[in-house]
């Protein structure tokens, strides 16, 4: 296990707007493969859940598979993102992933969408934009040490455990907001791995084989597709996709500030505009969630489809 450049930082990131714009375009495509797999996975049985078998059923679901494609070509965008922009820029834009799924949500349920809705994504947009404004976040490592990684790894694992562990034998909707906490921490530290694979791959593919970061994040991109799935199937999308819009980049500006150390304004005028945006980004989230639009997307039937 070489480490590569174990000081170097990249002086600032290339392509800023590129980065913005594949982050957007990755936003999109999670948003339209969320509604397609939770559709898929509500219908399966309880049983399957947090067992690669349910991953195995869900392969032969036509629109689970198109969803899974939108996943492929949201991650491809994702790691073009991140190759090329801090993660603390690049995660907190995928939340713009539910201001697409809410008109999707609508005109498949044949909703209107209401004035709260628009509200919140007013407030979704109007806190993003403030915090990457009042931030100014800039790129730091391209990767970290040995033991930062281990304890990175040990940290989400630990932490995605605990709350599988705690969804065992919840109400439909307490499982769905746990899995989906724990699918967030897995999706936040694959993103910390896909910046040193983005990194790496730079130096031609054959360097990229060489190190284990690669393997670990396809180990971590499973992982994290069996939990979000299981996520899907206890409950329905406006429980389970607000919550995983939230713990992904949470985690992951912890991950970019204290570990790869991607800077951020740290004046106390600063950190208070920046923790209140946040504030209020996920609170529209959470009402963008609760919907009638989201709401409207977990459909009917299914075994996963009850509510407490």
């Amino acid at each position: 296990m070489s480490q590569i450049a174990g000081d170097a930082r990249e002086p600032g990131y290339p392509r800023p707007m590129l980065a913005v714009l594949c982050a957007i375009g990755a936003a999109m495509m999670y948003a339209l493969a969320s509604v397609l797999q939770q559709r898929g996975a509500a219908k399966q049985p309880l049983e399957s859940s947090m067992r690669f078998g349910l991953l195995a059923r869900l392969l032969r679901h036509p629109v689970w598979v198109l969803g899974l494609g939108c996943d492929v070509a949201g991650y491809a965008l994702q790691f073009v993102a991140l190759g090329r922009g801090p993660i603390v820029v690049v995660q907190p834009l995928l939340v713009c992933g539910l201001l697409f799924a809410l008109p999707v949500g609508a005109a498949w349920a044949g909703r209107m969408l209401t004035v709260r809705d628009w509200l919140a994504a007013i407030a979704v947009c109007s806190g993003l934009a403030v915090f990457l404004t009042v931030a100014a976040p800039e790129r730091g490592r391209a990767d970290v040490s040995a033991p930062v990684w281990a304890a990175l790894l040990a940290g989400g694992g630990a932490v995605s455990a605990v709350l599988v562990l705690a969804s065992r034998r919840r109400a439909p909707w307490q499982r769905a907001m746990q899995l989906s906490a724990a699918a967030g921490v897995i999706y936040g530290v694959a993103a910390a791995l896909t910046v040193t694979a983005a990194h790496l791959l730079g130096k031609g593919v054959p360097v990229l084989l060489e190190h284990w970061q690669p393997y670990m994040l396809v180990a971590a991109g499973v992982v994290g597709m069996l939990v979000a799935q299981s996520a899907f199937q206890a409950g329905p999308l406006d429980v389970s996709l607000p919550m995983m819009s939230v713990v992904d980049p949470v985690v992951s500006i912890l991950i970019g500030a204290l570990a790869f150390e991607e800077s951020v304004a740290s004046g106390a005028s600063a950190v208070a505009g920046e923790v209140l945006s946040l504030v209020v980004m996920f609170a529209g989230v959470v009402v963008l969630g609760r919907s009638q639009a989201m709401q409207a997307l977990h459909g009917a039937g299914g075994p996963g489809s009850s509510k407490a």
